[in-house]
């Protein structure tokens, strides 16, 4: 018996929810609602799901930042944005929080549908365990500051690993320079504007030997990206 796919679904909108989840249900989906984000973060932690559909704008926590704790926990479960903001710097915020996909209310049901279905169509790129991240041939185990290419294991150190760490959690995006900062280095200990560009040199030596593709571009006037 095939089990069916687990959606959590997070709008404090009932008059949405409602219609969407029996929607959802016939075709095939298993449905979780919930109407709240502190709600809906705490069945994300608690249960294992297969796409998560977060409102935007939710009582308590925000879509937005449930997608960050998710994130930053090392979760990559695909996420699909359901809101009201249009505007371009309202989809990078998204897309920087760690959302798969973006869809501006009122959308038609079919359209959600079929990016549902694209959603979860799409193999994970990353291990779902937050101690092991993974993109193609390269692994990094958070705990022992240990990557593996083409399962050769490299050693890093502490500033290496969360660099690494970081980039591994947001595949195929462009990082600024003020995002690896705050991910490496924090607000309060921001070091001199070369520093990145030096650790980023070394990580590079580690992890793209002679002989294996890069993996980490310089996307020059905006920042770093790990893969196309």
């Amino acid at each position: 018996m095939i089990t069916p796919m687990r959606i959590l679904l997070v709008d404090d909108e009932a008059e949405l929810t409602d219609p969407l989840s029996r929607l959802l249900e016939r075709e095939g989906y298993q449905v979780d609602v919930a109407l709240t984000g502190d709600r809906g973060y705490d069945l994300a932690q608690q249960r294992s799901y297969d796409l998560l559909i977060l409102d935007w704008m939710l009582p308590q926590i925000s879509g937005l930042d449930i997608c960050r704790r998710m994130r930053a926990q090392g979760d990559v479960t695909p996420v699909l944005f359901l809101t009201a903001k249009d505007t371009v710097d309202d989809r990078v915020a998204g897309l920087d929080a760690g959302a798969d996909d973006y869809l501006v209310k009122p959308f038609e049901l079919r359209e959600l549908l079929a990016r549902v279905r694209a959603l979860l169509r799409r193999p994970p790129t990353l291990d779902p365990s937050p101690d092991r991240l993974r993109y193609e041939d390269l692994e990094l185990e958070t705990s022992n500051q240990l990557a593996y290419r083409q399962h050769h294991p490299i050693e890093l150190s502490e500033k290496e690993t969360q660099l690494l760490a970081y980039l591994l959690r947001h595949p195929n995006q462009v990082l600024s320079h003020d995002q690896l900062y705050g991910a490496v280095w924090g607000d309060t200990d921001k070091p001199s504007s070369n520093v990145l560009a030096a650790q980023m040199r070394l990580l590079r030596r580690k992890i793209e030997p002679k002989g294996t593709l890069p993996l980490i571009h310089t996307v020059y006037g905006k920042g770093y990206r790990l893969g196309e």
